[in-house]
């Protein structure tokens, strides 16, 4: 099973959960040229969203999100992994992190229509390497 790993970093916001605000935001960093390499939205009590952005740039984000007054949290450490979707794939992820002694804080995925998948796992950033390490045996 090949896998494309990448180290990638996220940043996490909370904006107002109405129409149009998230919108405003995403609006926000198309604006200064950020591209997103994934992105989640949760409500969280009522009236505001956490997003957690997973920017091409993190320079070009901090300082886009400065310049529009919003408040980032981050960086924090992830791992952003594509391969092809066959049955047993993600357990082997999970094995290899477990193998590793590696806790997870949170991780998602999505499956397309031509046969792969991605998934983003949120790590400590003293284990993003040991994760890496891990999966690439």
């Amino acid at each position: 099973m090949t896998l494309d790993i990448k180290k990638v970093e996220y940043y996490n916001t909370i904006i107002g959960d109405h129409a149009g605000e998230a919108s405003k935001l995403l609006s926000v960093f198309a604006g200064v040229g950020i591209s997103l390499l994934a992105f989640k939205a949760v409500p969280l009590e009522p009236g505001q969203a956490k997003f957690s952005l997973f920017p091409n740039d993190g320079v070009k984000m901090t300082e886009g999100a400065k310049k529009a007054g919003l408040t980032l949290d981050g960086p924090h450490s992830a791992l952003l992994i594509e391969g092809d979707d066959e049955s047993g794939a993600l357990a082997d992820i999970y094995e290899k992190l477990s193998e590793a002694n590696i806790k997870l804080n949170e991780s998602y995925g999505i499956a397309d229509i031509k046969g792969s998948y991605g998934v983003v796992l949120y790590l400590e950033r003293e284990d993003c390497e040991k994760a890496l390490a891990a999966l690439q045996k």
